[in-house]
């Protein structure tokens, strides 16, 4: 098992325009501040559906391909595993819980952090950690504001 990280927040929005949003992959560079392009996304999203995204964080670009595992609008569920796009077998497999909170939506993102390879395992990891959590934290915040716009 590798380093998990969970953040929740609520959203001023229903969970259907919420759970819409965040699987809705062409958007995401509108309220995640470390994907600066999305470099290809599916038709459809489906499980088994991949696309890929230009990240920066730390100073560096990279691309991150992600692979959907389960996406359940019925329970308002959408997983996926992501790695660089550059043969590294470390990964992060991320999980998306959405619901309801009265007339709003209280969302759950857990990410579970596999570094495999030795410098990722034993300083990439380290440095990475809090700065994905701050950046897990602001991304649910500007999902409201990107719901309602």
């Amino acid at each position: 098992m590798g380093k998990q990280e969970s953040v929740s927040a609520r959203v001023g929005a229903s969970p259907e325009a919420v759970f819409s949003l965040i699987t809705d992959v062409s958007r995401l560079p509108e309220w995640n501040q470390a994907i600066t392009e999305v470099v290809e996304a599916p038709e459809r999203l489906d499980a088994g559906s991949v696309w890929k995204v230009r990240l920066h964080a730390l100073g560096q670009t990279w691309v991150s391909k992600s692979q959907a595992s389960a996406i359940d609008p019925a329970t308002d569920r959408f997983a996926y595993r992501s790695q660089t796009d550059d043969g590294n077998p470390s990964y992060a497999d991320w999980e998306w819980h959405v619901y309801a909170d009265g007339d709003c939506s209280m969302v759950t993102v857990t990410v579970d952090l596999n570094a495999i390879t030795f410098w990722r395992k034993h300083l990439i990891i380290r440095i990475r950690r809090p700065a994905l959590r701050k950046e897990m934290q602001a991304s649910l915040a500007a999902l409201g504001d990107v719901v309602h716009a």
